[in-house]
């Protein structure tokens, strides 16, 4: 009974150690140990089950994946006097765990040196460029005229706000991507000593600040206007043509439908008169009596009054027939 009395709290002391003892390492993770808060042996970077000492040892786990940085957005101006709200997003990963929980530790600490050193580099190569790098890439010309050549509206009005502005120049030679990539090469130079390694920044969004946006938001409705009034007259003289054009035809049709139609009643009157010619040539005398009888059907008119002597031709078929 004494045996056992220290045999249980002997057994459950073992198992914690053995506990404590092994660790599993994901794909995505990579171990330091450290013996008593300092660095011992070289991190661990495959996956699976590992061995360290028990209560003196401890394991630091890290990301083996990209992890991704957001900076806030900052007020910046251009080189060309235009203040601008700048967000930029960038990714990292841990190359050198090992120097990594020297220099930094956590990934809080190394966000929060991120955001420095970053924001940092941001602020100096936007002051240092104009806005219309900052929006365009290099080489864009070659695709816009492209796009304007195929008929694409959005470019169609594009072009004309090209033409029509004289602040932004048309030829870019260092564009959004350009700069983006000095950003990283800058930035990149103080990542090694904290073992992070830096591999993209982004820019995520430019707006101008509020006191600027509203005027340049009345300048782009006032050019849209203008642009849409200048299709608007164009417009309406092609209409104008094509409803000259729709005109002409139309009278032009109408005239010869005329000429055709008066032909035709001409033709037809003349071969009327001459059956009727022909008809009445026969019998001259029953044509008299057929028009007599014409005129006394007719004779009627309820507010005329006429007087006729009973000699009249009109009347001779009524004084009876020979």
């Amino acid at each position: 009974m004494q045996q056992a009395k220290w045999l249980i709290p002997l057994t459950i002391i073992v198992l914690l150690l053995g506990v404590d003892s092994f660790f599993i390492v994901d794909e995505t993770e990579q171990v330091v140990i450290t013996q008593l808060g300092k660095p011992v042996g070289e991190p661990i970077r495959e996956a699976g089950l590992h061995f360290k000492l028990p209560l003196i040892q401890k394991a630091h786990f890290f990301e083996k994946r990209i992890l991704k940085w957001d900076g806030n957005p900052t007020q910046i101006p251009t080189r060309d006097k235009k203040y601008i709200w700048v967000d930029t997003t960038a990714r990292w990963r841990i190359k050198d765990p090992l120097l990594f929980l020297k220099r930094v530790g956590t990934i809080r600490t190394a966000l929060s040196r991120l955001d420095g050193i970053i924001d940092s580099v941001v602020r100096d190569h936007v002051a240092d460029s104009l806005l219309v790098e900052l929006v365009r890439s290099e080489g864009w010309e070659k695709a816009g005229k492209s796009l304007i050549e195929s008929g694409t509206v959005d470019y169609k009005i594009l072009s004309l706000i090209q033409e029509k502005s004289a602040e932004e120049p048309l030829t870019i030679k260092k564009g959004r991507e350009k700069i983006t990539r000095e950003m990283v090469a800058d930035a990149a130079r103080l990542m090694p000593e904290m073992g992070i390694e830096l591999l993209d920044i982004r820019i995520k969004r430019i707006n101008y600040v509020e006191s600027v946006q509203k005027k340049v938001f009345e300048r782009m409705i006032s050019e849209r206007k203008r642009i849409a009034a200048q299709y608007r007259s164009e417009g309406e003289g092609e209409k104008a043509v094509i409803l000259g054009k729709m005109k002409k035809e139309l009278a032009k049709i109408r005239s010869e439908a005329y000429k055709q139609s008066q032909k035709i009643r001409g033709d037809a009157d003349a071969k009327a008169t001459r059956i009727y010619a022909e008809a009445y040539s026969k019998n001259p005398k029953f044509y008299d009596f057929y028009r007599s009888l014409e005129v006394y059907n007719n004779f009627t008119n309820p507010n005329a009054i006429f007087v006729f002597s009973t000699k009249t031709e009109a009347f001779q078929y009524l004084q009876g027939a020979e």
